[in-house]
């Protein structure tokens, strides 16, 4: 199975979503929420990631998560990760409950396929101060690609993780999984990285993008945002439109895109220090905004 089946398969099975100039979208990926351990690469920005969805939620955004949200190869359980970081799951509940959340599954949470496995996992936690099982993310669905269909250009904006375009984290993640838990995790808690993560490898990063590009250009320049490589990539109009919105898990900062008013931005939200020494969580524009329409083809 080559990228292009992938790819195309994940376009075509992809949920719909229709928005106009007033939606308001945030998309993240790669978070990598673990158990709050020596590996858990989110833990270290997740005060950020938190005062960031707060900050969507009250500006009434809908949140897209393209994959990777969940660290299940370094992690056993759902149950672990949700009790490392739950105040970052009960604001997830409330843009859920909303139908503002929209989940894409990626590599590292590709359990998430299964919808047995959602429904069994995701559909409720239990709470020890009631000694009762309390609803969580009920009726929540994964898919492997959203479509965000603009209804002023009738512009399709086509939303994936990523790893279709890699062959070796679809195919055989079942293996990658076993060599994280067995001898990765261990070495990335003294500081060793995985060097067969995209993010790590930067030869294997360029061969991702070319096949992503390669798709992009051969459907007439689709606009496409992916994560998985946690490289940010936000294209001039007239470009190959391939955006990539980044990661969670960057040194100090997370990265996203923003789409509001027609109109497209990769932000980056970090920790910045004030003239007085205090320190603040602040938003910062990378790129854009862009009008959607500036990238549309004939």
């Amino acid at each position: 199975m080559s990228s292009k089946t992938r790819l195309d398969r994940a376009y075509k099975n992809a949920k719909r979503i229709s928005f106009d100039d007033s939606s308001k979208f945030i998309l993240f990926s790669d978070c990598h929420r673990g158990d709050n351990s020596f590996a858990d690469d989110f833990a270290n920005n997740r005060n950020i990631y938190f005062h960031a969805l707060k900050h969507y939620y009250s500006e009434g955004f809908s949140y897209c998560e393209l994959g990777d949200g969940d660290e299940l190869w370094e992690n056993l359980s759902f149950e672990s990760i949700l009790n490392a970081h739950k105040n970052v799951y009960m604001l997830m509940k409330l843009f859920h409950e909303q139908d503002r959340l929209h989940m894409i599954w990626g590599n590292h949470d590709m359990v998430y396929r299964d919808p047995n496995y959602v429904e069994k996992h995701l559909s409720t936690y239990f709470d020890p101060k009631t000694g009762e099982d309390v609803e969580l993310f009920c009726d929540i669905k994964y898919h492997e690609g959203i479509i965000l269909q603009y209804s002023k250009t009738e512009q399709e904006l086509f939303l994936c993780h990523g790893h279709q375009a890699d062959w070796w984290n679809y195919l055989f993640w079942k293996w990658s999984r076993f060599m994280v838990r067995v001898l990765w995790k261990p070495l990335n808690v003294m500081g060793i990285a995985d060097p067969t993560s995209p993010a790590k490898n930067y030869k294997g990063l360029i061969k991702i993008e070319r096949r992503t590009k390669k798709w992009i250009t051969d459907n007439n320049n689709l606009i496409t945002v992916v994560g998985h490589t946690h490289r940010p990539r936000f294209p001039e109009p007239g470009d190959i439109a391939f955006f990539n919105d980044g990661s969670c898990v960057h040194p100090r900062s997370i990265t996203g895109i923003e789409i509001e008013n027609g109109s497209i931005s990769l932000i980056k939200w970090q920790i910045v220090t004030t003239e007085d020494g205090t320190l603040k969580i602040d938003r910062f524009l990378l790129e854009g905004p862009t009008k959607l329409s500036s990238y549309k083809t004939e």
